[in-house]
């Protein structure tokens, strides 16, 4: 790596050591495949990584990305791949699965949260790509998530945010029931349909709905579904997230996966995430569980 002044998104040494495999993988299969395999490599991948976590961290447009880091174009070449190959899912599968294994769970979760965050767009995402929560008043995208018990993330889908909780969750659903053959519970806000219900139900999950106590005032948690809560308060840290700025929903999902990684990472090697919240420090709070 060159030597130039760190930011706060670079990675450590420790979490390199976990990123690292799965990138070298990656080059080592492109070049496997690619007819200049005798030419070495132009770029630092740690370099790569870094600059992608600090536009994800920083919300910065890519064109913006500081002149110590590769060019912007290349970087964003890199994350296109990374994201058209699966990399940045597969980087977050895994860390979950190490993060999992920490806490003593199994890797495959038994019980799963689903659900949805409607966000604004940027006006670089096509119009085609959006549309209307009526409930929310929010015109933009909708982030359906699913997260294991720990609040971890299992899956994810952007949609258009007129796409109703159901149908986004029956793809997510679908999608890990498959991955995780063991899944046996889901909890649900109000917002899921008897549709939904019925389609857990044939994959042989147990749905069940989560909701306030009759009479609750005020800002009451959810019992299990405040987790997933949670898991949003989380990828918020990463300013990229704070509204929808890919224009293509693939791009948004591997920003999510991207930046649950990099959480899972700083859990996994003990340290620190960057905040303006924790009033005893301008620089650091830790995020818990």
């Amino acid at each position: 790596m060159s030597a130039r002044r760190p930011y706060p998104s670079d990675l450590s040494d420790a979490r390199w050591e976990l990123i690292e495999p799965v990138l070298a993988a990656w080059r080592f299969e492109r070049r496997r495949r690619a007819l200049d395999i005798g030419r070495p490599p132009e770029h630092d991948l740690r370099e790569i990584i870094n600059a992608i976590l600090y536009v994800d961290r920083t919300g910065v447009q890519w064109r913006y990305l500081p002149h110590d880091f590769p060019h912007w174009n290349t970087v964003y070449g890199y994350f296109a791949k990374w994201q058209k190959d699966g990399v940045f899912a597969q980087l977050s599968g895994l860390l979950r699965e190490l993060v999992r294994q920490q806490e003593g769970r199994n890797a495959s979760p038994s019980a799963c949260v689903i659900d949805a965050q409607s966000v604004k767009t940027s006006t670089s995402v096509p119009a085609t790509s959006q549309g209307t929560d009526a409930g929310k008043k929010i015109v933009g995208r909708k982030r359906s998530i699913v997260t294991a018990t720990l609040g971890l993330l299992l899956a994810v889908l952007v949609t258009a945010a007129s796409v109703q909780d159901s149908v986004a969750g029956t793809h997510l659903l679908d999608q890990v029931a498959a991955a995780h053959p063991g899944l046996r519970k889901v909890w649900v806000d109000g917002g899921y349909r008897k549709h939904f219900v019925e389609h857990a139900a044939t994959l042989g999950i147990d749905m069940e709905i989560a909701a306030r106590a009759p009479g609750t005032r005020g800002f009451t948690p959810i019992p299990k579904r405040w987790t997933v809560e949670r898991t949003y308060g989380w990828l918020m840290l990463h300013r990229r997230l704070a509204r929808d700025y890919e224009t293509l929903p693939a791009r948004s999902e591997a920003m999510i996966h991207l930046a649950m990684a990099n959480l899972m990472a700083r859990r996994l090697t003990g340290e620190t995430t960057i905040s303006w919240r924790d009033p005893a420090s301008p620089n650091e709070v830790h995020i818990p569980g």
